[in-house]
């Protein structure tokens, strides 16, 4: 199974807002975006598309014009910040965030949820789609939390380096399953 996965466009949020789980809506951008992907995607075929529920994930998934149902799974939604969603970062108490910035494969910023949560929830994704997509090409939108969380789990990396990957908004990742082990076949593209 071939998985392509891309991270939704840009959002009508201003700069250094915390959000995750907070259903944003795309920015104006998006129609420049969108064309912009179509292009990196012209030719390609894919056997099911599934996107995070969120408006910005759902939006693109059905502006990309594919001829799939799109399934919405909750599993690819981003990281759930809890007390911190959709607080300016600068407004979180540093002493909190520098304690879970050390540790966020583990530690849950209030009332939300920890990355090796989030990992889990693209693993169980992903399991699922290997049974029910054997030699398939999967194109999924989600966020840029779930697809460093997957490159991860590819490469059999901990969490601690989920930030040396650059995800961009409106970016191309793909990983095919089909061998013995996972292969990155490119990020961010």
């Amino acid at each position: 199974m071939k998985l392509t996965l891309i991270r939704h466009t840009r959002l009508q949020v201003p700069d250094g807002v915390c959000y995750g789980h907070s259903d944003i809506d795309v920015s104006a951008s998006f129609m420049d975006e969108l064309e912009r992907l179509q292009n990196k995607l012209s030719g390609e075929q894919f056997d099911a598309v599934y996107a995070s529920p969120l408006q910005r994930c759902s939006k693109l998934a059905h502006a990309l014009g594919f001829d799939y149902q799109i399934v919405h799974d909750d599993r690819l939604k981003e990281l759930h910040f809890g007390d911190w969603e959709m607080l300016a970062w600068s407004d979180i108490p540093r002493e909190l965030f520098d304690v879970w910035a050390q540790n966020y494969a583990d530690l849950a910023p209030p009332n939300g949820e920890t990355f090796a949560a989030l990992q889990q929830r693209g693993i169980a994704f992903i399991d699922e789609c290997l049974q029910n997509h054997v030699n398939q090409h999967i194109l999924v939108v989600t966020h840029g939390g779930m697809i460093r969380a997957l490159i991860a789990h590819a490469l059999n990396m901990q969490l601690k380096g989920l930030f040396r990957f650059q995800v961009d908004h409106a970016s191309v990742t793909r990983i095919d399953f089909s061998g013995t082990v996972p292969r990155i076949e490119f990020v961010n593209r």
